[in-house]
């Protein structure tokens, strides 16, 4: 139990539904869905569209998608990737006779088609009770009436404002600077492209005046894209096998690569074997083993993980015993590896902006959502005409001939955006996703070590301070003791202050033995838990 002369705040609990999310007014959207009789799909869904409005440094239809879905009775968790694809000019080829050895995060070369709204339409024919005609309602209405910015939001706009002048987005620049606290913002274009989605279906935002709107200001910016590219987006988005491990009796399930949702498994495998830290969750050697395991994930994700429909990721060998207990032992308590071992040995022969939510209904369906477009404000190019800001999630890609996660014709980037759900017996216990661009892999297992291995609540599991090894350095926050950064520098580690907070989280436990649902929120973000 927390100390009430701290600050901080309660779990959320309740009993009929519950939604989490990174702003207060998508968190009563998607209540309102649930008690009009929306299923935990369809909230989120209406939900995350208020969240492309009124978050628009974090997320937008411009962007990608990936959910996790476990239908209450049956056992099962669909993972569905919505993430885009390279234009079909995108050849290593183009990139090499122009010298380019590596994209920019503001080129439209870093724009892959969005997958977004492909990926809720296809969700909700699967799984959803309304349809995109009732559950846009809510956003239509921000994005023409305006919304107050809020704290967060603007905090991350005003470190976006270089970048939208230099993609001409001056709509999101009003009086030619970012909008204030409370400041009202609107987006009448983005209001009528919605209005037509809600109207005509995804089919509205990939061909005719839309997708024609997107593809001519990418090609004013020097992108590859053709209408054509963006007509295929149509039926871009696929139910995929879920990847899962078994950790401390639960069932952890991630959506498999393209994403990085396999790191959280490789991460939470290595740990699972070594006993759970004498010093508890804020103590060094907890820490320092968490980010040890961390730097060894990540080796493998930059050597490895890219789009399987292109090229083989192996998967079941980074997740099997014998190679995670092979870079278990890699792991020391007294030191940190000073070099790391290369990626895949014996195994093989010869960071950033986000929304993520979850929604459990009253029947126990239990959905964890996540939308994206990469970094903040994604590439900062704003389709005019639409009022959509284009994603920057080619950024992903390598311009390295011969490297798995190479840029190719329609192929998939790597992705950093996971949504995890926790099993157990079958049943749903846990949405949760911690949203943070490369750090996802780490905040999600630090997240779940807190609540299930070291006996914190679902909120104090958001709230403990957060590190990220990247980059050869340690990103610390603010809040990490100062005893412990000493420690961890040493141990080897080379500790570095951030300004931005690591990522930003949300769960719901499904109490079944108790009838109750708890949730938690991300004190990094402007959000929160509710229920009834």
């Amino acid at each position: 139990m927390r100390d009430y002369q701290l600050p901080g705040r309660s779990p959320v609990y309740a009993t009929h539904g519950m939604a989490a999310t990174s702003m207060p007014a998508a968190t009563l959207t998607a209540l309102d869905v649930l008690r009009a009789g929306g299923n935990a799909l369809d909230a989120a869904v209406a939900a995350v569209a208020v969240q492309c409005v009124i978050e628009p440094q974090s997320t937008g239809i411009g962007g990608d998608c990936f959910c996790l879905y476990a239908p209450a009775g049956t056992g099962k968790v669909f993972a569905l990737n919505g993430s885009g694809r390279a234009p079909a000019a995108a050849n290593i080829d183009w990139y090499e006779s122009r010298q380019m050895r590596a994209l920019e995060a503001t080129s439209a070369h870093s724009v892959t088609v969005p997958g977004a709204v492909n990926a809720w339409e296809t969700l909700l024919k699967a799984h959803g009770r309304k349809g995109l005609d009732e559950l846009l309602q809510p956003a239509i209405r921000f994005a023409q009436d305006g919304w107050p910015v809020s704290p967060k939001v603007s905090w991350d706009w005003a470190r976006g404002v270089e970048k939208l002048r230099k993609g001409g987005s001056t709509p999101f620049l009003p009086n030619g600077a970012a909008p204030k606290v409370g400041d009202i913002f609107a987006n009448p274009a983005l209001a009528e492209t919605l209005r037509s989605i809600a109207r005509h279906g995804a089919k509205a935002f990939y061909e005719g005046p839309v997708a024609a709107d997107m593809v001519a200001t990418l090609r004013e910016h020097g992108g590859l894209h053709t209408e054509e590219d963006f007509a295929l987006g149509l039926h871009n988005a696929e139910f995929v096998d879920p990847i899962t491990l078994n950790w401390k009796g639960y069932d952890v399930y991630q959506c498999p690569p393209n994403g990085q949702g396999l790191l959280v498994l490789m991460i939470l495998g290595m740990l699972g074997g070594l006993p759970t830290a004498p010093d508890g969750p804020a103590g060094i050697v907890r820490a320092h083993r968490h980010i040890e395991a961390a730097r060894l994930a990540y080796r493998d994700r930059d050597a490895f993980l890219a789009d399987p429909g292109q090229v083989d990721v192996p998967v079941k060998k980074l997740l099997s015993p014998a190679y995670l207990a092979a870079q278990r032992a890699l792991i020391s308590d007294t030191a940190a590896m000073p070099v790391l071992p290369a990626a895949g040995e014996s195994m093989l022969p010869p960071h950033k902006d986000t929304v993520y939510l979850c929604v459990v209904d009253k029947d126990g369906n239990a959905c964890s959502f996540i939308n994206s477009l990469f970094e903040n404000f994604g590439s900062g190019i704003l389709a005019h005409k639409s009022g959509v800001m284009l994603q920057n999630r080619g950024f992903g890609f390598r311009l390295e001939r011969g490297h798995p996660n190479c840029i190719a014709p329609r192929k998939r980037p790597m992705h950093t955006i996971i949504p995890g759900m926790l099993m157990k017996d079958g049943r749903a216990v846990m949405p949760f996703g911690v949203m943070g661009g490369h750090y996802q892999p780490v905040g999600q297992s630090w997240f779940l070590t807190n609540f299930l291995e070291y006996g914190l609540d679902i909120q104090q599991s958001m709230d403990l301070f957060r590190m990220f090894p990247t980059g050869g350095k340690l990103q610390v926050e603010r809040g990490v003791p100062a005893e412990l950064v000493r420690e961890l520098a040493a141990m080897g580690h080379m500790p570095e202050s951030t300004e931005r907070p690591h990522g930003g989280g949300q769960a719901i436990w499904i109490d079944h033995q108790r009838g109750c649902l708890v949730g938690g929120s991300e004190p990094r973000k402007d959000g929160l838990a509710l229920g009834y």
